[in-house]
Protein backbone atom coordinates (compact mmCIF):
# COMPACT_ATOMS: atom_id res chain seq x y z
CA UNK A 1 0.00 0.00 0.00
CA UNK A 2 1.36 3.38 -0.96
CA UNK A 3 1.39 6.15 1.63
CA UNK A 4 0.83 9.78 0.76
CA UNK A 5 3.69 11.96 1.93
CA UNK A 6 2.07 15.17 3.16
CA UNK A 7 4.80 17.71 2.51
CA UNK A 8 2.71 20.54 3.92
CA UNK A 9 1.87 19.19 7.36
CA UNK A 10 4.66 16.69 8.01
CA UNK A 11 7.53 18.98 7.09
CA UNK A 12 9.37 19.52 10.41
CA UNK A 13 10.60 22.93 9.31
CA UNK A 14 8.51 25.97 10.26
CA UNK A 15 6.34 26.94 7.34
CA UNK A 16 3.74 29.60 6.71
CA UNK A 17 0.36 27.92 6.47
CA UNK A 18 1.44 25.02 8.68
CA UNK A 19 -0.13 25.69 12.12
CA UNK A 20 1.27 22.53 13.67
CA UNK A 21 4.82 23.44 12.72
CA UNK A 22 4.44 27.05 13.83
CA UNK A 23 2.94 26.01 17.17
CA UNK A 24 5.70 23.48 17.76
CA UNK A 25 8.48 26.02 17.16
CA UNK A 26 7.12 29.48 18.01
CA UNK A 27 10.57 30.98 18.54
CA UNK A 28 11.92 29.86 15.16
CA UNK A 29 11.85 32.25 12.23
CA UNK A 30 9.17 31.50 9.66
CA UNK A 31 10.40 29.82 6.52
CA UNK A 32 8.62 32.24 4.16
CA UNK A 33 8.16 35.60 5.91
CA UNK A 34 7.84 37.36 2.56
CA UNK A 35 4.65 35.38 1.86
CA UNK A 36 2.86 36.12 5.15
CA UNK A 37 0.70 38.90 3.72
CA UNK A 38 -0.42 36.89 0.72
CA UNK A 39 -3.97 35.52 0.78
CA UNK A 40 -4.35 31.86 1.60
CA UNK A 41 -5.22 29.56 -1.29
CA UNK A 42 -7.28 26.39 -0.92
CA UNK A 43 -5.36 23.13 -1.04
CA UNK A 44 -7.01 20.88 -3.62
CA UNK A 45 -7.42 17.21 -2.78
CA UNK A 46 -4.77 15.20 -4.59
CA UNK A 47 -6.11 12.74 -7.17
CA UNK A 48 -5.39 9.03 -6.98
CA UNK A 49 -2.57 9.20 -9.53
CA UNK A 50 -0.38 11.33 -7.23
CA UNK A 51 0.91 8.89 -4.66
CA UNK A 52 4.37 8.62 -3.12
CA UNK A 53 5.86 6.34 -0.50
CA UNK A 54 6.89 7.84 2.80
CA UNK A 55 10.69 7.65 3.23
CA UNK A 56 12.29 5.53 5.92
CA UNK A 57 14.13 2.52 4.46
CA UNK A 58 17.65 1.51 5.51
CA UNK A 59 19.14 2.77 2.24
CA UNK A 60 17.25 6.07 2.59
CA UNK A 61 18.70 6.45 6.09
CA UNK A 62 22.20 5.71 4.79
CA UNK A 63 21.90 8.44 2.16
CA UNK A 64 20.58 10.85 4.76
CA UNK A 65 23.52 10.03 7.05
CA UNK A 66 26.09 10.79 4.34
CA UNK A 67 24.35 14.07 3.51
CA UNK A 68 24.26 15.14 7.17
CA UNK A 69 27.81 14.04 7.96
CA UNK A 70 29.12 16.22 5.16
CA UNK A 71 26.82 19.09 6.21
CA UNK A 72 25.34 19.30 2.73
CA UNK A 73 22.06 20.78 1.54
CA UNK A 74 19.85 18.85 -0.87
CA UNK A 75 17.08 20.26 -3.00
CA UNK A 76 15.25 17.01 -2.24
CA UNK A 77 14.67 18.30 1.29
CA UNK A 78 14.63 22.05 0.76
CA UNK A 79 12.14 22.02 -2.10
CA UNK A 80 10.00 19.30 -0.51
CA UNK A 81 10.34 16.94 -3.48
CA UNK A 82 7.70 14.18 -3.47
CA UNK A 83 10.22 11.68 -4.89
CA UNK A 84 12.72 11.86 -2.01
CA UNK A 85 11.80 8.40 -0.71
CA UNK A 86 12.34 6.70 -4.06
CA UNK A 87 15.52 8.61 -4.97
CA UNK A 88 17.27 8.31 -1.61
CA UNK A 89 16.42 4.61 -1.56
CA UNK A 90 18.58 4.38 -4.72
CA UNK A 91 21.25 6.67 -3.21
CA UNK A 92 20.33 9.43 -5.63
CA UNK A 93 20.44 12.94 -4.20
CA UNK A 94 20.48 16.37 -5.81
CA UNK A 95 22.94 18.58 -3.98
CA UNK A 96 22.05 22.23 -3.55
CA UNK A 97 25.16 24.39 -3.28
CA UNK A 98 25.75 27.93 -2.04
CA UNK A 99 23.49 27.61 0.99
CA UNK A 100 19.80 27.07 1.67
CA UNK A 101 18.66 30.70 1.31
CA UNK A 102 17.60 32.17 -2.03
CA UNK A 103 17.71 35.85 -2.99
CA UNK A 104 14.43 35.51 -4.90
CA UNK A 105 10.90 34.67 -3.82
CA UNK A 106 9.25 32.69 -6.61
CA UNK A 107 5.59 31.97 -5.92
CA UNK A 108 5.94 28.21 -6.43
CA UNK A 109 9.14 27.47 -4.53
CA UNK A 110 9.59 26.07 -1.02
CA UNK A 111 13.24 27.13 -0.66
CA UNK A 112 13.43 29.93 1.88
CA UNK A 113 14.13 33.53 0.87
CA UNK A 114 16.43 35.96 2.64
CA UNK A 115 20.00 37.20 2.91
CA UNK A 116 22.35 34.27 2.20
CA UNK A 117 25.46 33.40 4.16
CA UNK A 118 28.92 33.80 2.58
CA UNK A 119 30.04 30.95 0.34
CA UNK A 120 31.64 27.94 2.02
CA UNK A 121 35.10 27.54 0.46
CA UNK A 122 35.15 23.88 1.55
CA UNK A 123 31.83 23.02 -0.07
CA UNK A 124 33.23 21.76 -3.40
CA UNK A 125 35.40 19.24 -1.55
CA UNK A 126 32.50 18.20 0.70
CA UNK A 127 30.20 17.59 -2.26
CA UNK A 128 32.90 15.65 -4.10
CA UNK A 129 33.52 13.50 -1.02
CA UNK A 130 29.81 12.69 -0.68
CA UNK A 131 29.58 11.78 -4.37
CA UNK A 132 32.50 9.39 -3.97
CA UNK A 133 31.04 7.84 -0.77
CA UNK A 134 27.68 7.29 -2.41
CA UNK A 135 29.39 5.79 -5.47
CA UNK A 136 27.26 7.85 -7.83
CA UNK A 137 27.43 7.16 -11.55
CA UNK A 138 25.53 10.39 -12.22
CA UNK A 139 25.11 13.40 -9.94
CA UNK A 140 22.91 16.48 -10.14
CA UNK A 141 24.12 19.78 -8.68
CA UNK A 142 21.77 22.72 -8.30
CA UNK A 143 21.79 25.95 -6.32
CA UNK A 144 19.75 28.76 -4.90
CA UNK A 145 19.73 32.06 -6.79
CA UNK A 146 22.64 34.17 -5.57
CA UNK A 147 21.93 37.60 -7.02
CA UNK A 148 24.12 39.02 -4.25
CA UNK A 149 27.28 37.58 -5.83
CA UNK A 150 29.10 39.37 -8.64
CA UNK A 151 29.09 36.25 -10.83
CA UNK A 152 25.89 34.73 -9.41
CA UNK A 153 27.95 31.82 -8.09
CA UNK A 154 29.30 30.73 -11.47
CA UNK A 155 32.86 30.13 -10.29
CA UNK A 156 31.55 28.14 -7.31
CA UNK A 157 29.65 25.88 -9.72
CA UNK A 158 32.87 25.41 -11.70
CA UNK A 159 34.83 24.53 -8.54
CA UNK A 160 32.25 21.91 -7.57
CA UNK A 161 32.38 20.35 -11.04
CA UNK A 162 36.19 20.22 -10.98
CA UNK A 163 36.23 18.74 -7.45
CA UNK A 164 33.84 15.95 -8.46
CA UNK A 165 35.89 15.18 -11.57
CA UNK A 166 38.98 14.78 -9.37
CA UNK A 167 37.36 12.70 -6.62
CA UNK A 168 35.12 10.57 -8.84
CA UNK A 169 36.34 10.62 -12.46
CA UNK A 170 33.73 8.15 -13.66
CA UNK A 171 30.76 10.19 -12.45
CA UNK A 172 28.80 12.14 -15.04
CA UNK A 173 27.71 15.58 -13.90
CA UNK A 174 24.41 17.35 -14.46
CA UNK A 175 23.92 20.91 -13.25
CA UNK A 176 20.66 22.77 -12.73
CA UNK A 177 21.56 26.44 -12.64
CA UNK A 178 19.87 29.76 -11.93
CA UNK A 179 19.61 32.24 -14.78
CA UNK A 180 22.67 34.37 -13.85
CA UNK A 181 20.58 37.41 -14.74
CA UNK A 182 22.69 40.54 -15.28
CA UNK A 183 25.94 38.66 -14.53
CA UNK A 184 28.16 39.15 -17.61
CA UNK A 185 30.51 36.25 -18.30
CA UNK A 186 28.98 33.96 -15.68
CA UNK A 187 27.58 31.40 -18.10
CA UNK A 188 30.90 31.10 -19.91
CA UNK A 189 32.65 30.18 -16.63
CA UNK A 190 30.21 27.33 -15.94
CA UNK A 191 30.26 25.97 -19.50
CA UNK A 192 34.09 26.00 -19.51
CA UNK A 193 33.99 23.52 -16.59
CA UNK A 194 32.28 21.09 -19.01
CA UNK A 195 29.33 19.56 -17.19
CA UNK A 196 27.76 16.67 -19.09
CA UNK A 197 24.25 18.14 -18.85
CA UNK A 198 23.33 21.80 -18.45
CA UNK A 199 19.80 22.20 -17.10
CA UNK A 200 17.99 25.47 -16.59
CA UNK A 201 14.26 25.32 -15.99
CA UNK A 202 11.83 27.65 -17.75
CA UNK A 203 9.34 26.65 -15.00
CA UNK A 204 6.21 27.98 -16.73
CA UNK A 205 4.86 29.65 -19.87
CA UNK A 206 5.77 33.32 -20.49
CA UNK A 207 2.30 34.63 -19.63
CA UNK A 208 2.70 33.34 -16.05
CA UNK A 209 6.13 34.76 -15.31
CA UNK A 210 5.02 37.90 -13.49
CA UNK A 211 3.07 35.89 -10.93
CA UNK A 212 5.02 32.64 -10.81
CA UNK A 213 8.64 33.68 -11.45
CA UNK A 214 8.71 37.48 -11.09
CA UNK A 215 12.48 37.81 -10.65
CA UNK A 216 13.24 36.09 -13.96
CA UNK A 217 12.83 36.91 -17.65
CA UNK A 218 11.46 34.31 -20.05
CA UNK A 219 13.55 35.22 -23.07
CA UNK A 220 16.71 35.58 -21.00
CA UNK A 221 16.29 32.00 -19.78
CA UNK A 222 15.64 30.84 -23.32
CA UNK A 223 18.73 32.65 -24.61
CA UNK A 224 20.80 31.16 -21.76
CA UNK A 225 20.01 27.64 -22.97
CA UNK A 226 20.70 28.57 -26.58
CA UNK A 227 24.03 30.14 -25.63
CA UNK A 228 25.20 26.94 -23.90
CA UNK A 229 24.94 25.08 -27.21
CA UNK A 230 26.74 27.89 -29.03
CA UNK A 231 29.62 27.73 -26.55
CA UNK A 232 29.88 23.92 -26.45
CA UNK A 233 27.65 21.81 -28.74
CA UNK A 234 28.75 18.60 -26.97
CA UNK A 235 26.96 19.53 -23.73
CA UNK A 236 23.40 18.22 -23.45
CA UNK A 237 20.86 20.90 -22.60
CA UNK A 238 17.72 20.35 -20.59
CA UNK A 239 14.78 22.37 -19.31
CA UNK A 240 11.56 21.74 -17.45
CA UNK A 241 8.17 23.23 -16.68
CA UNK A 242 5.38 22.72 -14.17
CA UNK A 243 1.77 22.44 -15.27
CA UNK A 244 -1.40 23.11 -13.32
CA UNK A 245 -0.65 26.79 -12.76
CA UNK A 246 -3.40 28.02 -15.08
CA UNK A 247 -1.51 27.80 -18.36
CA UNK A 248 -3.28 26.95 -21.63
CA UNK A 249 -2.38 23.96 -23.78
CA UNK A 250 -1.39 26.11 -26.76
CA UNK A 251 1.02 28.04 -24.50
CA UNK A 252 2.79 24.80 -23.57
CA UNK A 253 3.09 23.81 -27.22
CA UNK A 254 4.56 27.21 -28.07
CA UNK A 255 7.07 26.85 -25.22
CA UNK A 256 8.12 23.52 -26.71
CA UNK A 257 8.78 25.26 -30.01
CA UNK A 258 10.78 27.96 -28.24
CA UNK A 259 12.96 25.34 -26.54
CA UNK A 260 13.55 23.51 -29.78
CA UNK A 261 14.53 26.79 -31.46
CA UNK A 262 17.19 27.03 -28.72
CA UNK A 263 18.30 23.46 -29.59
CA UNK A 264 17.36 22.05 -26.16
CA UNK A 265 17.74 18.26 -26.08
CA UNK A 266 15.65 17.19 -23.09
CA UNK A 267 12.35 18.50 -21.71
CA UNK A 268 10.65 17.59 -18.43
CA UNK A 269 7.00 18.28 -17.58
CA UNK A 270 5.55 17.68 -14.12
CA UNK A 271 2.53 18.56 -11.99
CA UNK A 272 2.86 21.64 -9.77
CA UNK A 273 2.16 20.90 -6.09
CA UNK A 274 1.75 23.88 -3.77
CA UNK A 275 4.12 23.76 -0.74
CA UNK A 276 1.65 25.76 1.39
CA UNK A 277 -1.51 27.86 1.24
CA UNK A 278 0.63 30.98 0.83
CA UNK A 279 2.24 29.75 -2.37
CA UNK A 280 0.70 29.93 -5.83
CA UNK A 281 -2.47 27.86 -5.94
CA UNK A 282 -2.79 24.62 -7.86
CA UNK A 283 -5.34 25.61 -10.49
CA UNK A 284 -5.92 22.05 -11.60
CA UNK A 285 -4.42 18.56 -11.65
CA UNK A 286 -3.40 17.54 -15.13
CA UNK A 287 -4.38 13.96 -15.99
CA UNK A 288 -1.88 11.21 -16.85
CA UNK A 289 -3.36 11.02 -20.37
CA UNK A 290 -2.60 14.71 -20.91
CA UNK A 291 0.98 14.15 -19.79
CA UNK A 292 1.29 11.29 -22.30
CA UNK A 293 -0.05 13.60 -24.99
CA UNK A 294 2.55 16.26 -24.16
CA UNK A 295 5.27 13.61 -24.32
CA UNK A 296 4.19 12.42 -27.76
CA UNK A 297 4.00 15.95 -29.14
CA UNK A 298 7.40 16.89 -27.70
CA UNK A 299 9.06 13.91 -29.40
CA UNK A 300 7.46 14.88 -32.70
CA UNK A 301 8.88 18.38 -32.26
CA UNK A 302 12.38 16.91 -32.10
CA UNK A 303 13.46 16.54 -28.46
CA UNK A 304 15.93 13.70 -27.89
CA UNK A 305 14.38 12.95 -24.50
CA UNK A 306 11.08 13.80 -22.83
CA UNK A 307 9.88 13.00 -19.32
CA UNK A 308 6.24 13.93 -18.82
CA UNK A 309 4.33 12.49 -15.86
CA UNK A 310 2.55 13.97 -12.82
CA UNK A 311 5.53 13.24 -10.54
CA UNK A 312 8.27 14.18 -13.00
CA UNK A 313 10.84 16.52 -11.49
CA UNK A 314 14.03 17.90 -13.04
CA UNK A 315 16.32 15.42 -11.33
CA UNK A 316 14.01 12.42 -11.08
CA UNK A 317 15.65 9.35 -12.72
CA UNK A 318 18.41 11.67 -13.93
CA UNK A 319 21.02 8.91 -14.19
CA UNK A 320 18.83 6.55 -16.21
CA UNK A 321 17.63 9.43 -18.37
CA UNK A 322 21.20 10.52 -19.10
CA UNK A 323 22.05 7.06 -20.44
CA UNK A 324 18.98 7.18 -22.67
CA UNK A 325 19.89 10.71 -23.76
CA UNK A 326 23.34 9.64 -24.90
CA UNK A 327 21.87 6.67 -26.73
CA UNK A 328 19.32 8.90 -28.47
CA UNK A 329 22.05 11.27 -29.67
CA UNK A 330 24.15 8.36 -30.94
CA UNK A 331 21.16 6.96 -32.82
CA UNK A 332 20.41 10.36 -34.35
CA UNK A 333 24.00 10.80 -35.50
CA UNK A 334 23.76 7.32 -37.01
Amino acid sequence: MALVLDLLNRDPRPNVGNPKSEAASPAVELRHPEKQKRPENPILRKPDWIRVKAPGSAKWAETQKIVKENKLVTVCEEAGCPNIGECWEKKHATFMIMGDTCTRACAFCNVKTGVPQPLDALEPAKVAQAVAKLGLEHVVITSVDRDDLKDGGAEHFAKVIRAIRKASPGTTIEILTPDFLRKPGALEVVVAAKPDVFNHNMETVPGKYLKVRPGARYFHSLRLLQRVKELDPTIFTKSGIMVGLGEERNEILQLMDDLRSADVDFMTIGQYLAPSRKHHAVIRFVTPDEFKSFEAIAYVKGFLMVSSTPLTRSSHHAGEDFARLRAARAAKIG
